[in-house]
């Protein structure tokens, strides 16, 4: 009888253990999913309203394309696409707070570079973070730029004799701060095509705009959406844009590609949508493809074009090739800008 006692403890301990081994083995495995794999099951996303961080203003044309973008994401996803404006540090602050939220695919942000990549590049920002640091999911439209000027300016009549004329003397020209798309397009151009630029630093484009016209600086290197009406108006003369084509709304104006042989990275100003790195793949293509879809709409696209933005949905390895040149013509423009 004893001899039995002791077999059925032993059988009772030894089934107990290898119970207590697969729940163990069960809960670790449910529990701690690696970063950024795909789920085994197609997800239920989104459950709850998804936050959009702009790290500027409201307002403004990034603002105002964020705006545009979660009215069109809310329809195809079903749940409150919610902006929330995060303001200072050239965009940092607002990047700072997408870095350190989870990856649950309830906050995305929008990325706007070259101000993303200048602020860590920057040595004298002491910043740890880069372009790996983030989930680049897809980008969804570009600020292409565009030199203008008076349309009483006879200093030079075309983008060619403006070049020439600038390379023989000081001509002053806007920034939107050191860093700024059109402050890096204009340090490009000095270094490779000999231009001799002043720059007059602005904190937006709309101040620019009024300095030219009000003739105190000779040019304007600037935003296309930020005088694209004033071009249309006749308050100033379109020289060229920096853009890869043409822009729709000013098929006369030539590229600085076309014109002069001037191509860099640095050219426009990106606004892509980001996460913290981690975030599930089905997530990202599911919100990819929310995207696209949203800004292939002929009223979006229409709408779009009324604020200034043209519409570009490069994703995936294109984007973050994309990124990797912005970055590196701005690395090659660090002893021009004291970095």
């Amino acid at each position: 009888m004893k001899k039995a006692l002791v077999v059925l403890a032993i059988f009772v301990f030894s089934f107990g253990a290898m119970l207590g081994c697969a729940t163990k083995s069960s809960t670790s495995a449910s529990d701690a999913p690696a970063r950024g794999a795909a789920s085994a099951q197609p997800l239920d996303w989104p459950m709850k309203p998804i936050k959009l961080i702009v790290p500027f203003a409201a307002s403004g044309g990034t603002d105002l394309g964020a705006r545009l973008l979660a009215s069109y994401l809310e329809k195809d996803l079903g749940k409150p696409v919610v902006v929330e404006n995060k303001v200072g540090g050239a965009g940092w602050v607002a990047y700072a707070d997408l870095l350190n939220a989870k990856p649950d695919g309830y906050t995305f942000g929008v990325i706007v570079n070259p101000a993303l990549i200048t602020g860590y590049i920057n040595p004298t920002a002491n910043r740890t973070e880069n372009l790996d640091s983030f989930d680049h999911i897809i980008n969804h439209a570009v600020d292409e730029g565009l030199i203008a000027v008076r349309p009483d300016d006879t200093r030079f009549a075309n983008i060619n004799e403006f070049v020439e004329y600038a390379k023989k003397n000081e001509v002053s020209v806007t920034s939107n701060g050191v860093g700024s798309s059109n402050h890096l397009i204009a340090l490009s151009m000095n270094k490779h095509l000999g231009t001799k630029f002043r720059f007059v630093q602005f904190t937006g484009t709309g101040e620019a705009v009024s300095s030219v016209l009000g003739n105190h600086v000779d040019v304007l290197i600037g935003e296309i959406g930020g005088a694209v009406e004033q071009v249309k108006g006749g308050q100033f003369k379109a020289l060229a844009v920096f853009g890869p084509e043409r822009y729709p709304h000013l098929p006369d104006v030539p590229t600085m590609k076309e014109a002069v042989g001037f191509e860099n990275t640095v050219t426009y100003a990106s606004r892509g949508i980001a996460g913290p790195k981690g975030i599930d793949p089905q997530i990202v293509a599911k919100l990819q493809a929310a995207v696209e879809k949203a800004e292939k709409d002929p009223e979006f696209i229409k709408k779009a074009s009324e604020l200034g933005m043209t519409v570009d949905l490069t994703k995936g390895d294109a984007y973050e090739q994309l990124l990797k040149k912005q970055e590196a013509a701005i690395i090659e423009l660090k002893p021009v800008l004291g970095w």
